[in-house]
């Protein structure tokens, strides 16, 4: 399991951008999967973007062409560029390890994104 601290967060106005960052704790983060989730109010969690320990990237059809997954593995982060950020983002956006998530479902506070019309 991988400890996480989420931050970047913010509003925002529609067609702007956010840089939120995942700082990560735990052993073998670097061959770790790593996975950015988003909830808005009264919807099911959903996958935004995943990354794998060797840096290939995965993403939703709703934000593909507008974020960016990467991660660091010196500094143990991983990070979520958005760009061209529509109303529909508004979430609480999540990082975690799925694995994690599958066998014990378990999350960290989240950060908080709004963009407004």
């Amino acid at each position: 399991q991988v400890q996480v601290v989420e931050s970047g967060g913010g509003l925002v106005q529609a067609g702007g951008s956010l840089r939120l960052s995942c700082a990560a704790s735990g052993s073998m983060f670097s061959i770790k999967a790593m996975a950015w989730y988003r909830q808005a109010p009264g919807k099911q969690r959903e996958l935004v973007a995943s990354i794998t320990g060797g840096g290939s990237a995965n993403y939703a059809d709703s934000v593909k062409g507008r974020f960016t997954i990467s991660r660091d593995n010196a500094k143990n982060t991983v990070e979520l560029q958005m760009n061209s950020l529509k109303p529909e983002d508004t979430a609480v956006y999540y990082c975690n390890d799925p694995v994690s998530v599958l066998l014990h479902d378990h999350w960290g506070q989240g950060t908080q994104v709004t963009v407004s019309e």
